[in-house]
């Protein structure tokens, strides 16, 4: 009995004891917990930013109720260059639209802080004009989306999916260029169509100006230089809303609006040639009523060199141009010419002009002066052909030049060279140039070379005649006009 009894008080303290200890490390347990935070809502997450509509006829009004109506604390801004007009119907007294503010780009002598600093949530929607929305589930979906790959671009389509092309970007800043092709992926660096747009607000303010029109084309051109790629999301989408710009005075307007932001843009951000994804070429440089990109050469060395660009692609491409008349008119009159220096350089390198070169230079026999009646006249008072070329005698030298027009100074260089002693010489002379004096018997016979699309005469061994005037190695070796200023890179 006493035995039971024993036991009894035994197995009575053993259950006191565990059932403390487990008290014990509860509680310790429960002290060391990490806490998890509440999950934010998307009010919390997201600021929704209207940037695409005009000014003279939107849908901005009904598309802010919308978004509204489904995230009614969510933050909202209209943001514009100039005062809407007609001015937009929304209503701000009433407390449904509270969240919705206005926002103006425009210039103000008045201190005015910037809007991404007003912006407190982590992801900033973009949303396009006559856009609705009938779900939270695509908000959430898209900030899923971006919370797996921070510094990238989320895309949903408004409308059908079908309607957005997934764009690859190639900026040449050196060469002036964007360059456009397809992606067959719902991965690019560019989409176009009307789409809604979801990035983190800490990329926004990485680049130069998120907001500039026109958008979201010129978010995209920033965003791809820091090699930011976007995702389209082509399993969800929003449905449109009003049609907006149905007349046919209404379309013309924004596509004159459009060509207009479009030419500020690459004016910026200093891009004179857009290459399409299905090859046609827009430019946005120079023509034969402006001036060319670039002031006056000194030294040789163009401005744009310093820099780290080459010749714009405008102006190379007036430059072929020009070359191809005064070949064509040095044919027809029977003057007797060749490629020189630079220019022969980059016919035997591309069979072009070399891509920093601003001038074609060419040589030709000082007898036959008269043969071309361009000449002819140009000796005695500046000439414009029945093309719109200029003509004229240099001023400084015994050489023409010939102009892509009166405007626009883009130039040929035309150096007359005579026979002295089997020496071809010449009597306009520039520390700068290498069309220098050389053996006659380089143009006997003559040879030809393809440059700028035709063949064109030349001295024969053109090797040699190079290496004469640049050194050896010349073709193989590029270099800028003077090395010793600016080192080719």
């Amino acid at each position: 009995m006493f035995l039971v009894v024993v036991l009894c008080f035994l197995t009575y303290r053993f259950y006191v004891n565990v059932t403390i200890l487990n008290h014990e490390l509860n509680r310790l347990t429960a002290s060391r917990a990490v806490t998890k935070p509440p999950k934010l809502r998307t009010s919390q997450l997201v600021t929704i930013v209207l940037r695409q509509f005009e000014l003279y006829e939107n849908d901005v009004t009904l598309t802010a109720q919308s978004f509204i109506n489904m995230f009614p604390n969510i933050m909202l801004w209209i943001v514009y260059n100039e005062i809407p007009y007609p001015p937009l119907d929304l209503a701000i007294t009433n407390n449904s639209l509270s969240n919705v503010k206005l926002y103006n780009l425009s210039p103000n002598l008045k201190h005015q802080e910037d809007l991404l600093a007003k912006i407190k949530t982590k992801y900033v929607l973009f949303v396009p004009d006559s856009s609705r929305i009938t779900s939270q589930h695509p908000l959430h979906v898209m900030t899923n989306e971006l919370s797996k790959k921070p510094n990238s671009i989320v895309v949903l389509p408004v409308g059908q999916s079908k309607n957005l092309k997934c764009l690859k970007l190639n900026i040449n800043q050196r060469e002036w260029t964007i360059k456009y092709s397809l992606s067959r992926e719902n991965h690019c660096d560019e989409v176009s169509g009307k789409q809604l747009i979801m990035v983190e607000k800490d990329l926004l303010t990485k680049l130069y100006d998120p907001l500039l029109h026109p958008f979201p084309h010129s978010l995209y051109v920033q965003t791809s230089v820091h090699k930011v790629e976007a995702t389209i999301l082509k399993a969800n989408s929003l449905h449109e809303g009003k049609p907006v710009l149905r007349s046919h005075h209404s379309q013309f307007k924004k596509k004159q609006s459009d060509q207009e932001l479009l030419r500020k843009f690459y004016k910026i951000f200093k891009i004179k040639q857009v290459i399409k994804e299905n090859g046609m070429n827009e430019w946005y440089g120079c023509s034969k009523d402006t001036p060319r990109c670039f002031g006056t050469v000194l030294d040789s060395i163009p401005s744009y060199l310093y820099e780290k660009k080459w010749t714009p692609p405008c102006c190379i491409s007036n430059l072929r141009k020009t070359a191809r008349h005064v070949f064509s008119m040095l044919d027809e009159a029977g003057v007797r010419y060749w490629l020189e220096a630079g220019s022969l350089l980059g016919a035997m390198r591309s069979g072009d002009i070399l891509p920093w070169d601003h001038n074609v230079d060419i040589g030709f026999v000082r007898e036959d002066i008269n043969r071309c009646r361009w000449l002819k006249k140009a000796q005695t008072k500046p000439i414009v052909d029945k093309k719109g070329f200029l003509w004229e005698k240099g001023t400084e030298g015994n050489l023409f030049r010939v102009f892509y027009s009166k405007i626009n100074r883009i130039n040929v260089n035309l150096f007359p060279f005579y026979s002295k002693n089997g020496t071809m010489a010449k009597d306009a002379w520039f520390t700068s140039h290498r069309n220098m004096e050389f053996p006659e018997s380089f143009l006997h016979p003559m040879s030809s070379i393809d440059f700028v699309g035709r063949s064109v005469p030349s001295p024969n061994n053109i090797r040699d005649f190079l290496e004469l005037k640049y050194g050896k190695g010349c073709i193989e070796n590029p270099e800028y006009p003077d090395p010793n200023k600016i080192k080719f890179p």
